[in-house]
């Protein structure tokens, strides 16, 4: 029962419209995005030196991420203390 189930719902997914933008014309910066893109996946301009962690540098980035959960979040945040939003009237 659950193969039919998971049947089912490949063939609902594949019959959706596509989720990725559709090619057509893009801007030469977009474009140049996804060229680079496309690299990456593919690993075409991948490092040939593996980059590596020491486990100090793990720990210390971790204790980083934890320590970030010691400040709480403000239930509001005071509009004064980011500065002046211009008005029009310039």
């Amino acid at each position: 029962m659950n193969t039919k189930r998971l049947l089912i719902v490949c063939m609902a997914c594949l019959s959706t419209t596509a989720w990725a933008i559709e090619p057509g014309p893009s801007s030469p910066q977009q474009q140049g995005t996804e060229q680079w893109m496309q690299l990456q996946i593919r690993g075409v301009v991948a490092s040939p030196k593996l980059q590596t962690a020491s486990a100090t540098e793990r720990d210390l980035a971790m204790q980083r991420w934890l320590n970030s959960f010691n400040y709480p979040i403000p239930e509001f945040y005071k509009q004064d203390t980011g500065g002046q939003v211009p008005s029009g009237n310039n």
